[in-house]
């Protein structure tokens, strides 16, 4: 059964991407655009999802994830571009 229309995402879909660590409708959209268009379909994405084990929120929640936080391109900029930016 489809659960977004817009752009043909199925609920087996849905639960592949939330099984290879998609454990939020945000997360859902940025790997398959469910969720981005009329918005129609979010509620039902997070039906789906609930609220059961996250593999990769028991990964950040063991500090394992610290690196990826890091390397969040929204996080502020690191020392060594600030260094860089005074060089110049």
């Amino acid at each position: 059964m489809y659960v977004c229309s817009c752009f043909g995402i199925t609920e087996k879909q849905v639960k592949e991407h939330a099984e290879a660590g998609a454990c939020t409708p945000r997360q859902i959209a940025s790997v398959s655009k469910a969720g981005t268009d009329c918005g129609s379909c979010v509620r039902r994405i997070q039906g789906l999802l609930g609220r059961g084990a996250c593999p990769r929120r028991e990964l950040l929640d063991q500090g394992e994830g610290a690196g990826v936080l890091a390397a969040d391109p929204l996080a502020s900029p690191l020392p060594a571009a600030a260094a860089l930016d005074e060089a110049a």
